[in-house]
């Protein structure tokens, strides 16, 4: 079970590395709004089974300490402004 919540984290991971770093920047400033659509969607798709239920919820959890990461290793962009981290990205 704890395979499968990596497996969902590390595609979603993937996905972000290949989005334009702008795009990338935009999103992380929904942080919470990301990781309560990616919990809710690996539920609705993994519903029916305990090991179902709690891969989810462990992808859920390691979605929310990505992006947290994420967002206070590179910054998040909000109405134009560019927020470092402590990694500055050129934008």
């Amino acid at each position: 079970m704890f395979e499968t919540g990596i497996v969902i984290f590390l595609s979603l991971a993937f996905v972000f590395i290949k989005l334009k770093r702008r795009t990338m920047l935009r999103l992380l400033r929904y942080d919470m709004a990301i990781d309560l659509a990616v919990t809710v969607l690996a539920l609705a798709i993994h519903w029916g089974t305990f090991s179902g239920v709690m891969a989810a919820t462990f992808a859920g959890l390691l979605c929310s300490l990505g992006t947290s990461a994420a967002k206070r290793v590179f910054g998040y962009i909000e109405g134009g402004r560019y927020h470092t981290g402590l990694i500055r990205l050129d934008v």
